[in-house]
């Protein structure tokens, strides 16, 4: 895949990068490892200095950097400024938790004595240059919310951003640049996905982490075993959102639209499967399919776009296929299911009921703005049908009944579950999920110690 600015809402390929040579790639590589002896020994104060500016940098770079990052994946240009203000706020809540997050903990002072020493700590250490390999769905968020905690741990980063965004990724670089960050601490790696295993086995990168597909989890992940590397992976997710008869169908509805198009679709964390107890379905599907209809579809530069072009014509044709699988098998569209005649890589807002397992849509992930209802009889049902899938990223429970809750939370096979709301990312909480959606957490304490060396130091009399 070439590394190119390609405009998704209407096909025309703007502005293409030659990939690293050997020579410039081993430069940075040694850059890399050069930054890192100083970086780690910075202080905590040092480097939320320049956190914020970083932070500050991206607000005033919030309109600019919205519309490159809409010219390459084709996102409304309301939620990529929404996004650019997202990652300065996180940069932001890195920079003022950092220090606490890290700061050394001491065990139990009878368990201290027990070991026979007179003083026990364990220290939050960094382990030296990390390889992101990220996608192009949220091309700003999921490299801050790795580069910010990485950064204020200690560690240095190095980008391998997806193909078809060169020009988000090269942004990223300069602006940690710009907010004084030494040469080498953040670098962009313009280069194509058969070279990430060369960098990954390289002996300076101590870490990676992926944000993508379940293929290139498995790649890194088999690579980064084999020499014996840390990862964490965020892969695929086929999200449920469960309606039980107590819930307000109309707020249900209505969230549920935004939750299935959000960014055009194409979000891991987009609720995808939307399962509605028997006694409430035909309510609920009669309203979220009104407002699936009622969506706004149409040039993502235009401020009253709701949905845009979906970022490629190959992710256009799998979603194609997903759906003609399943009408060929008997599922019943409820609306949408056919590619608008215009330019550009639109799909429109699509609804799909009578789903069965049979279908490759009951399995698979559907990254575009499709979805599928199910009918559960009751709790038993509504819970089997939502783990009833490969994935176990996010989850969506709507009702007021406690009890149901409380099966929910015990028995969804999810990273997270959001009762009476959508799912969204926050860098207080840890995100991250189970099954092939993948291992390890981003965001909060939990995701900034992923890159740490937890070191006991044991301190005798």
């Amino acid at each position: 895949m070439p590394i190119a600015t390609v405009n998704p809402a209407t096909g025309e390929t703007l502005k293409t990068y030659d990939a690293l040579g050997a020579e410039e790639l081993e430069r940075r590589l040694a850059a890399a490892e050069t930054a890192f002896r100083t970086h780690r020994t910075t202080t905590f104060a040092e480097r939320a200095l320049r956190m914020h500016k970083a932070a500050d940098l991206l607000d005033e770079d919030q309109q600019h950097i919205a519309r490159v990052m809409t010219t390459e994946m084709g996102k409304p240009v309301r939620q990529a400024r929404a996004e650019a203000a997202k990652c300065a706020k996180a940069m932001h809540w890195y920079a003022d938790h950092a220090e606490e997050l890290l700061a050394d903990e001491e065990p139990a002072s009878q368990d201290v004595k027990d070991s026979g020493a007179s003083w026990v700590i364990v220290r939050y250490r960094p382990l030296g240059p990390v390889l992101a390999v990220m996608p192009w769905n949220f091309p700003l968020w999921q490299v801050v919310r790795f580069a910010a905690p990485a950064l204020m741990a200690g560690n240095v980063g190095l980008l391998k951003h997806a193909s078809n965004v060169p020009q988000t990724a090269l942004y990223l670089e300069d602006l940690y640049r710009r907010a004084g960050f030494a040469e080498g601490c953040f670098q962009t790696l313009l280069i194509g996905s058969g070279a990430v295993e060369k960098v990954l086995r390289d002996p300076r990168i101590k870490a990676a982490t992926l944000t993508g597909s379940e293929p290139a989890g498995r790649a890194v992940a088999a690579v980064a075993g084999d020499e014996v590397k840390k990862t964490v992976l965020e892969l695929g997710g086929s999200d449920p959102f469960v309606v039980m008869p107590s819930a307000d169908l109309d707020r249900a509805a209505e969230v549920a639209v935004t939750a299935r198009v959000q960014n055009n679709g194409q979000s891991c964390i987009a609720a995808k499967r939307f399962i509605v107890h028997t006694d409430v379905f035909d309510a609920f599907a009669e309203r979220f399919t009104a407002g699936m209809t009622a969506l706004r579809t149409g040039d993502p530069m235009d401020e009253e776009t709701e949905v845009g072009p979906l970022s490629s014509e190959r992710g256009r044709a799998d979603l194609e296929e997903l759906v003609a699988d399943a009408v060929e098998s008997g599922a019943t569209v409820l609306c949408g299911g056919e590619r608008p005649a215009r330019p550009g890589w639109y799909y429109p807002p699509t609804a799909l009921a009578d789903v069965t397992p049979e279908m490759r849509i009951h399995h698979e992930e559907a990254f575009g703005p499709v979805a599928t209802l199910y009918r559960a009889a009751d709790l038993d049902e509504a819970v089997a049908i939502a783990n009833d899938s490969p994935f176990g990223l996010s989850s969506n429970v709507w009702t007021h009944n406690g009890i149901e809750v409380d099966r929910f939370v015990r028995d969804l096979e999810a990273g997270c579950v959001y009762v009476n709301g959508m799912t969204a990312s926050h860098p207080a909480f840890p995100f991250g999920g189970v099954k092939r959606s993948g291992y390890g957490r981003e965001l909060s304490g939990h995701g900034i110690r992923e890159f740490c060396n937890i070191t006991t130091v044991w301190h005798g009399a």
